[in-house]
C-alpha cells in the first residue's frame, strides 16, 4: 500500500519577512508623505524645487531596482542584499532625522540630499528580493497554495504599512512641538527611521529557520548581453539575413534564451508608453499635496493635513480591488467596453487624465485665494498707514496707459493703499505727496518724495512718526498656518505678544522687529505692552497679516490687522473626487498591467520584467522633473491641463498599440515554474488584500 505524502507545515520564516516588509514600507512612505513639505518649509526650497527633488529620489528608487537584481542574482543572493541594503537603508533613514534637527546645526540641506540617496539606494536595491525571498520559503508545486497565502499576506503588510504611516507621520510632523518650533519634523522622520531598524533586527531574527539559496545568475545581464550582441553583429554583417534580428546571436547563445528574449521584447514594446502615467500618478506627494496646502483644512475641530490627504490612496484600493473584481469589470465587460486586459489598462490611463483635469479646475478656483504675486515687467505699492487718522496720497498714475496723469486716493486709519499691477522695468520713479487730514492730530504731518519701485517687487511704505519706513513685502501665501507682520508707530519700545484662546503665548517680539513671522491659525489675542489690543482675532490660515499698532497721546494703544493675502477659503475635502479617480485609474493600469506581463512573458524572465516594469516608475518621475525644469508655464493650472492632454494623447498611441497586440500563452522552454511566476493570486481575496503596491 503505498504511503501518502507527508502534509508539509507552513513555513514559520514568513511571519518575519511580512513583518519586515509591514516596517520597510511604513519607513518609506512614511518618509515619502512629508518630504515634499519639508523640503519647502524646512530647506527654502519653491513648489518647484521640492517637486524636482521629490520626482528625482522617486526616479532613482525605481531605477535602483536593477542594481539590486543584479547584484541578488549574480553576487550576494537575496539574504545578504536584503540585510546589507536595508543598512544602507536605515543610515538613510536616521541622517535625514538627524539633520531635521536644528540645534545641531548641521549642514541640512547637503546632508538631506546624501540621505535620500541612501534611502534610494536602499528601498529599491531590495525591491525585487524581499517577496522573492518570501517565495524561496516555499517548496513548490507541494506548498503552492500556501504561497499564494504569503502573497496575499505580503501585499497586505505593504498597504497596512502605507496606510498607518500616511495617517501618523503628518500628525508627527505638525501636532508635535520640539526645538522651538511649531512642528516636528526630526520626529517625523525619525520614527520611520526606527522602524526601519526594527524591520532589520525582524529579518535577521529569523535567519535560523530561512531556506538561503545561492546567486541563480545575472538573468538581467544574460538578456542585455544577447541583445548587445544580435545588435553588434547586425550591423557587422548585414548580409545575414535571418527571420529574427535576435536570431543572429544564435552562435553564442542558447537557442531557449533567445526565444525567451524575443517574447520579452514583444511585451516590452508595450511599456513604452507607461511611463506617463507614473509621472500623473506620482505627483500625489508633490503638486496636489502643495495644492491641498493652499486649502482649508478644518473638518470641525480637526484639521485634515494637506499631506493626510495620500492616505486616501492606499484606504481607497483597498475598497476598490474587491469591487471591481465583483461589480466594475463584469459592467464594462457586458457593456463591451473592456474585451482584454490591454482595454483595462487604457481606461485607467484616461482616468488618470481625468484626474488631472478635475484638480486643473481645483486649482482654477483657488486662484482667487492666492492674492496677486509679483510678476515679471510689474511692481507693486503699498503704503501702510501708521496713525489712526486719514491721510490723502498724491502720486502719479503709474499706469503705462496714462503716464501723466496723478492720483489722488484716501488712506483710512491704520489701512492700507494697494497697487498691485504697475508697469515696470528694473525700476520706476513715482512722485509722492502725503498730508494728514485736516482737523485731526494729523493736520500738521506732510510727507514729500519719491517712490523707487523695483520690478517684480512688493514695495511697501510705512508712514510713522519718524517718517517713511521703506521694506520689502511678502505676500506669498502661508505654509502650515498664518504670517504676520507687525508695524509699530509708538513712543517708547515695547513687547509685543500673541496668545492662543487658551492665553498661551505663541509669539513675543520686540516692537522693532518688522520680520514677517509664522504663528498657528486660530483666535488669537494680541497684546501691546500687557495691553489688550485686539481680542479673539481669527487668523485664518493661509492669510498673510500686516498689523499696523498706534499710541496716542494719552499713551494707549490700538491696533488693526491688515490681510495682505486671503485665507484658504476652498475646501480640502473638494480633492477627494481626483484622489478617487486616481485610484481608480491606478487599479485599472497598475495591477492589470502586472497580470498582463506575467502572464505574456515567458517564465526565465519574470524577474527581468518585473525590473523594466518598476523602471517605468522611474522614467515616469523623470518627465515630471524635465517639465517642472522647463519652466515655460507660468501657471500651475496649466500644468495641470498640460500632463492631462499629454496623458490622453499618450493613451491613444496605447490603444493603437494594444488592438494590434496579438495575446499569447508564453511559457518558457524550461517548464519549471520559478518562484517570481506565482507572485498574484488566479483572484483577488475578498478584502482586496492582493493589491500591488510599488
Amino acid at each position: 500500500m503505498e504511503a501518502k505524502p507527508t502534509k508539509l507545515p507552513y513555513p514559520k520564516a514568513v511571519g518575519f519577512i511580512v513583518t519586515n516588509e509591514f516596517c520597510e514600507r511604513f519607513s518609506y512612505y512614511g518618509m515619502r508623505t512629508i518630504l515634499s513639505l519639508y523640503l519647502r518649509s524646512k530647506l527654502g526650497y519653491s513648489d518647484d524645487g521640492a517637486t524636482v527633488i521629490y520626482h528625482v529620489f522617486s526616479m532613482f528608487a525605481y531605477f535602483f531596482p536593477l542594481i539590486g537584481a543584479m547584484i541578488a542574482d549574480g553576487f550576494l543572493g537575496r539574504f545578504k542584499t536584503i540585510l546589507y541594503l536595508s543598512i544602507v537603508y536605515a543610515a538613510g533613514t536616521t541622517l535625514i532625522s538627524i539633520s531635521a534637527m536644528p540645534q545641531l546645526n548641521l549642514p541640512t540641506m547637503e546632508l538631506t540630499i546624501i540621505a535620500l540617496m541612501l534611502i534610494a539606494f536602499g528601498t529599491g536595491g531590495i525591491k525585487p528580493c524581499v517577496s522573492a525571498f518570501g517565495g524561496d520559503q516555499f517548496k513548490l508545486p507541494e506548498q503552492e497554495r500556501y504561497l499564494g497565502y504569503f502573497f496575499s499576506m505580503f501585499y497586505f503588510a505593504i498597504n497596512a504599512g502605507s496606510l498607518i504611516s500616511t495617517f501618523l507621520t503628518p500628525i508627527l510632523r505638525a501636532d508635535v512641538h520640539c526645538f522651538g518650533s511649531q512642528d516636528c519634523y526630526s520626529l517625523a522622520f525619525g520614527v520611520p527611521g526606527i522602524l526601519m531598524i526594527v524591520s532589520i533586527i525582524f529579518f535577521v531574527a529569523g535567519k535560523r529557520l530561512y531556506v538561503i539559496k545561492k546567486p541563480a545568475g545575472n538573468i538581467l545581464g544574460s538578456v542585455a548581453s544577447c541583445i548587445g550582441y544580435a545588435v553588434a553583429k547586425a550591423f557587422k554583417s548585414s548580409k545575414d539575413k535571418r527571420d529574427h534580428w535576435l536570431d543572429r546571436a544564435d552562435d553564442k547563445y542558447d537557442k531557449n534564451l533567445i526565444d525567451d528574449v524575443k517574447a520579452l521584447l514583444r511585451v516590452l514594446v508595450l511599456f513604452i508608453p507607461l511611463p506617463l502615467f507614473w509621472a500623473l500618478f506620482d505627483q500625489q506627494g508633490s503638486r496636489w499635496t502643495f495644492q491641498a496646502d493652499r486649502m482649508d483644512q478644518e473638518i470641525g475641530s480637526w484639521t485634515l493635513k494637506a499631506d493626510q490627504m495620500q492616505v486616501l490612496n492606499p484606504l481607497l484600493i483597498l475598497v476598490f480591488i474587491p469591487l471591481f473584481e465583483v461589480a466594475i469589470y463584469p459592467f464594462l465587460t457586458w457593456a463591451k467596453m473592456v474585451k482584454k486586459p490591454l482595454h483595462k489598462m487604457i481606461w485607467g490611463g484616461m482616468l488618470a487624465a481625468l484626474a488631472f483635469v478635475i484638480s486643473g479646475l481645483v486649482e482654477l478656483s483657488l486662484l482667487p485665494t492666492y492674492g496677486t504675486p509679483v510678476a515679471d515687467g510689474f511692481a507693486q505699492l503699498r503704503v501702510y498707514n501708521g496713525f489712526n487718522c486719514n491721510f490723502t496720497l498724491n502720486t502719479a498714475n503709474m499706469n503705462a496707459l496714462d503716464v501723466n496723469s496723478t492720483l489722488n486716493v484716501e488712506i483710512g486709519p491704520l489701512s492700507v493703499y494697494e497697487k498691485l499691477n504697475i508697469f515696470a522695468d528694473e525700476v520706476v520713479e513715482s512722485p509722492y505727496y502725503l498730508q494728514g487730514q485736516p482737523n485731526t492730530q494729523c493736520a500738521d504731518i506732510a510727507y514729500s518724495g519719491y517712490f523707487n519701485l523695483k520690478e517684480k517687487t512688493a514695495n511697501s511704505f510705512f508712514v510713522n512718526k519718524d517718517g517713511i519706513y521703506n521694506f520689502t513685502d511678502n505676500n506669498d501665501k502661508a505654509i502650515d498656518g498664518v504670517n504676520v507682520r507687525f508695524l509699530t508707530n509708538i513712543k517708547e519700545p515695547v513687547y509685543i505678544s500673541i496668545e492662543d484662546k487658551k492665553n498661551r503665548q505663541v509669539l513675543r517680539i520686540h516692537s522693532g522687529n518688522t520680520t514677517q513671522l509664522k504663528i498657528p491659525k486660530g483666535v488669537s489675542n494680541v497684546l501691546v505692552d500687557g495691553n489688550l489690543v485686539l481680542k479673539g482675532f481669527d487668523f485664518k490660515s493661509g492669510a498673510v497679516y500686516t498689523i499696523n499698532v498706534y499710541e496716542d497721546v494719552l499713551g494707549a494703544y490700538s491696533a488693526n490687522p491688515v490681510m495682505i493675502t486671503p485665507y484658504n477659503s476652498v475646501h480640502i475635502l473638494w480633492l477627494i473626487p481626483q484622489y478617487v479617480v486616481m485610484t481608480m485609474g491606478e487599479v485599472m493600469f497598475s495591477v492589470t498591467g502586472l497580470e498582463f506581463s506575467f502572464t505574456q512573458a515567458p517564465a526565465s524572465m519574470k524577474s527581468v520584467l518585473t525590473s523594466v516594469w518598476l523602471l517605468t516608475v522611474a522614467f515616469g518621475n523623470l518627465i515630471v522633473v524635465l517639465i517642472v525644469e522647463g519652466n515655460f508655464l507660468d501657471a500651475q493650472w496649466k500644468e495641470f491641463f498640460l500632463f492631462a492632454g499629454l496623458m490622453v494623447i499618450d493613451m491613444l498611441i496605447f490603444t493603437t498599440m494594444a488592438f494590434k497586440y496579438t495575446y499569447l500563452s508564453v511559457r518558457s522552454s524550461e517548464e519549471d515554474l520559478t518562484v517570481e511566476e506565482i507572485k498574484l493570486p488566479e483572484k483577488p481575496a475578498p478584502d482586496g488584500t492582493t493589491t500591488i503596491k510599488n
